[in-house]
C-alpha cells in the first residue's frame, strides 16, 4: 500500500478529501483523523481504519459558526450562548441534526459540531468546502498523538494525506454537551471545565444538568 502524502500544505490535503480521501490534521488538542461528513464511502473508510465500535457517532469540526449552526435542525438559545462563550476552542456541542447527514456522523438522530481552536483545521474545512470528521487519530483505545512521528503505522495505511502542523498541544479532548429540551447535559468532561459552561447558561438564564 502507498505511503500518505505528508506535507503542511493545507490546500494540498483539502484537495485530498474533497476527493474523498482520509487526512490527518492537527486540532487544538491532538492530531485529528477526518473526512467530509458528507461523504459516506470516505466515512465507512474511517470507522475501518481507526476500529470504531458500530454505532458511535463521529464528531465534527466546522470552519466557522455558520457552518457548524447549519449542521443543526434547531439548536436553540443554548447553542448561540456557549458558542459565543467557548468559540473556537475544544468544546463540542450535540443537537438534533439537520436532514442528510450519514448515519456515521448522526447516529440517533443529533450531531455533535464544534468550532476548533486551531486556525489550520477550521482553513482546512473551509479549503476542503464543508465539516470535517474530527475523531482523534488512532485505533480505538489507543493514545491520542501529539506529533506526525507518534501516529500508529497501522492507522496511516489507511490515510491519504497528512497535513503536518508540528506538535499539537495536547491536554485534555474537547468537552462535550448536549442540547436538548430540557437544557444541557455534560456528555464528556474535557478541556473546557463544565462549571465554565454552566456559568456561562446561567448568565443565559438557561437550566443545565449534569449527566
Amino acid at each position: 500500500m502507498s505511503r500518505p502524502l505528508v506535507t503542511g500544505d493545507v490546500a494540498r490535503v483539502a484537495a485530498v478529501l474533497r476527493e474523498g480521501g482520509l487526512a490527518v490534521y492537527p486540532t487544538e488538542t491532538f492530531y485529528g483523523l477526518g473526512a467530509r461528513a458528507t461523504d459516506a464511502r470516505a466515512l465507512t473508510r474511517l470507522v475501518e481504519a481507526k476500529l470504531r465500535p458500530e454505532g458511535k457517532p463521529l464528531p465534527l469540526v466546522a470552519a466557522d459558526r455558520a457552518m457548524a449552526f447549519a449542521a443543526w435542525a434547531d439548536a436553540g438559545e443554548e447553542a448561540r450562548l456557549l458558542a459565543d462563550r467557548f468559540w473556537p476552542g475544544p468544546l463540542t456541542l450535540v443537537a438534533t441534526a439537520a436532514p442528510g447527514l450519514p448515519a456515521e456522523v448522526a447516529g440517533g438522530g443529533t450531531v455533535g459540531v464544534r468550532v476548533p481552536g486551531s486556525p489550520v483545521a477550521r482553513e482546512l474545512s473551509r479549503l476542503a468546502g464543508g465539516l470535517l470528521v474530527s475523531t482523534s487519530a488512532n485505533p480505538s483505545g489507543g493514545p491520542p498523538p501529539v506529533r506526525v512521528e507518534d501516529l500508529d503505522p497501522a492507522l496511516l495505511a489507511h490515510v491519504d494525506a497528512v497535513l503536518d502542523g508540528g506538535r499539537t498541544p495536547g491536554g485534555l479532548p474537547s468537552t462535550v454537551v448536549e442540547l436538548g429540551p430540557g437544557g444541557t447535559r455534560l456528555l464528556r468532561a474535557g478541556a473546557v471545565p463544565w462549571g465554565e459552561v454552566e456559568q456561562a447558561l446561567h448568565r443565559g438564564r438557561l437550566p443545565s444538568r449534569q449527566a
